[in-house]
């Protein structure tokens, strides 16, 4: 038995896909799409189900990748039952929503989501009321504390077993007449529902309209008809007037079922005059990314150095045991150095990074910067959309380039893409913390950050006035703020860990043991004459051509290959202040990463591929070269 979840974005849809999926979820890309999905197989009641959690969506009208990506899903796959999930603060979007899921008849329950934070804001919801006129079971539910999660599924197998399919809520005679008129020349074969089919006909949905064309040509004859007498009768076109419909229904239906009692304003309404207020919001940003940036360094660094001389001593005894000569002595030292660099350098920070970003999103923070820094975004030139790939970002690359699909100009995606490269991830997290941090404070670490955020806007701004181009404004969902449970927090946090212990570690662990062959036979001063004429003018030791050429697999190979390459465990003894800041901003925003510059040729093609890598190595040959010259004159 499939469950599908469907609802808008931040209706807490994920929220309760995680609470009953936990660690053994699987993501994976719509085919042909970079268009997410979560999967997991979950117990219900003795049996076995999967939970498919598509991706949040206002509609199912096509006007984007994923509203394109669950109507396929629905029409191409078999589910048993739909959970729809509702923001009770949110009601009348929501309900739109539904309206538009009851045209499919499939098997159906609402989670009215929320409900805790409804009753905050003086909302009394009348369920039962709301199922009788649905006529859809509606659950109560608070997903962020596991309230109703139990019943939840517990009715949906019920309305599976039994496949209880729902009728949909009926329009204005006219509509219905076009609707009609329609389903006339279908011929059924799909597994959407003739009524839904016409209905998504009426409202222009490309693959729809493709898909019937080649299928039952007559209906787009009459469809055609539909169309003008819709026209004529209501004076605009039909995809407007379907969406009267429904706007219309959802809030008569909110009415009917919702009474506004006394709002209790609490410490949370006052909050964003503060986070949001035009200049003390940014106070507020450098402040909290500051004690963020403290607490990952006090964590990492207090974890960093005992872990680090206990790999020293297994390192010391291994080598007392094989001797230093053989090259299976220098393979098994390499394997350690890489295995050490995980878990002592990585992992302390990684850890600490990953749970107070989930910790922001889940707050609802996160979308505040979002609207801070908007301004930012067009003044370099572009959409204020373009503010998703720069947050996401600063957790990997691969979903920053992935989300640059949500600009709909190739000029915006580009230039979006170019920039969001530069962010650094929480893999350059390692070298930013594991070298400046640990040794030079967190306050330099900071300030690499900020020096990052001055650079990637120069740079956008450079690049939109070769691209000139008028960007629009942004219009953002701001969702309330909410006490996140640690369950939640910490799951999102490992997803992000199992990554780099499954891809990544391994990689590092492969790229030590390389450089220890490397060594070994002597060719390792081959790889650094390549780079030579670049650390030679930025006044780093020649030894580290080899972590910077590897460190293109992945970005926390450079700083364990560069322990490697150097031969100490204390970086201070072999690296000067100025060479650890210039080693670092240049890993900060030269080429990133394999899985990056795969998704950038997927995306944008070879040609901007290349174009964007050729772009990260000037600007971190620059930014290094001006990094060390005010380290100079500073330190």
């Amino acid at each position: 038995m499939r469950f599908v979840l469907i609802g808008q974005p931040n209706c807490g849809k994920s929220t309760l896909f995680n609470q009953v999926a936990g660690y053994k979820a699987e993501t994976g890309n719509f085919s042909g799409t970079t268009v997410t999905y979560t999967a997991s197989k979950v117990r219900v009641s003795g049996q076995v189900v999967e939970i498919v959690d598509l991706p949040g969506t206002y509609s199912l009208a096509g006007t984007n990748p994923a509203e394109r990506e669950t109507l396929r899903y629905l029409a191409s796959n078999p589910v048993d039952v739909i959970i729809n999930v509702v923001d009770a603060t949110h009601l009348t979007q929501g309900l739109g929503l539904t309206l538009e899921l009851l045209e499919l008849q499939r098997p159906m329950v609402i989670a009215l989501n929320m409900l805790d934070e409804a009753a905050r804001i003086g909302l009394e919801i009348d369920g039962p009321r709301l199922q009788q006129r649905l006529g859809v079971t509606v659950m109560p539910l608070v997903a962020s504390k596991g309230r109703g999660v139990r019943n939840l599924f517990v009715s949906a197998l019920r309305i599976g077993e039994d496949a209880i399919l729902p009728k949909r809520v009926r329009y204005a005679r006219d509509l219905e007449e076009a609707v009609s008129s329609i389903v006339a020349g279908l011929d059924g074969n799909s597994l959407l529902s003739p009524d839904a089919l016409a209905i998504k006909l009426l409202e222009e949905d490309p693959q729809v309209v493709e898909m019937i064309s080649e299928a039952a040509p007559n209906a787009i004859e009459l469809l055609a008809i539909s169309r003008m007498r819709l026209q004529e009768a209501r004076g605009q076109e039909a995809i407007w007037v379907v969406g009267a419909e429904r706007h219309g229904l959802a809030g008569n239906l909110v009415r009917e079922v919702v009474k506004q009692g006394e709002r209790r304003v609490t410490w949370r309404d006052r909050l964003d005059s503060f986070f949001l207020h035009p200049i003390g919001g940014y106070l507020f940003l450098f402040i909290i990314l500051l004690l963020f940036f403290e607490v990952i360094y006090g964590l990492g660094s207090a974890l960093e150095t005992p872990l680090l001389n206990l790999f020293l001593v297994i390192e010391a005894q291994l080598i007392a045991w094989l001797g230093n000569s053989s090259l299976i002595a220098q393979v098994l030292v390499g394997s350690l150095q890489g295995v050490a660099g995980g878990v002592a350098i990585v992992l302390p920070y990684l850890m600490p990074f990953l749970l107070g970003l989930g910790l922001m999103e889940d707050i609802g923070y996160l979308p505040r910067v979002a609207f801070l820094m908007d301004g930012l975004m067009h003044r370099i030139g572009l959409h204020g959309k373009a503010v998703v790939p720069f947050i996401l970002g600063y957790g990997c690359n691969v979903p920053a380039v992935m989300s640059t699909r949500l600009l709909e100009e190739r000029r915006d995606r580009f230039l979006a893409a170019a920039l969001a490269t530069l962010v650094p991830c929480a893999a350059r997290l390692a070298v930013v913390f594991g070298l400046v941090a640990f040794y030079l404070g967190p306050r330099i670490a900071l300030g690499i950050y900020i020096f990052n955020l001055f650079v990637i806007a120069l740079t956008g701004k450079i690049i939109s006035s070769l691209l000139p181009e008028d960007s629009p404004g942004l219009i953002l969902e701001m969702p309330i703020y909410r006490l996140p449970t640690l369950r939640t927090v910490t799951q999102k946090a490992w997803f992000r860990i199992k990554e780099f212990i499954v891809e990544a570690w391994p990689i590092l662990i492969l790229g030590s043991v390389v450089l220890a062959i490397l060594n070994y036979y002597d060719f390792a001063d081959w790889f650094n004459l390549i780079i030579r004429p670049i650390t030679w003018a930025l006044g780093l030791p020649g030894e580290v051509g080899v972590p910077l050429i590897f460190g293109i697999l992945r970005k926390e190979l450079s700083l364990i290959m560069l322990r490697q390459a150097l031969g100490v465990s204390n970086f201070a003894s072999a690296l000067s202040p100025v060479q650890m800041i210039t080693f670092t901003v240049f890993v900060v925003f030269y080429v990133p990463c394999l899985a990056t510059l795969a998704v950038l040729r997927r995306e944008l093609g070879n040609r901007d591929m290349l174009l964007i890598a050729g772009l990260t190595v000037i600007i971190a040959f620059f930014g290094a070269l001006a990094a060390r010259v005010v380290a100079l004159l500073v330190m």
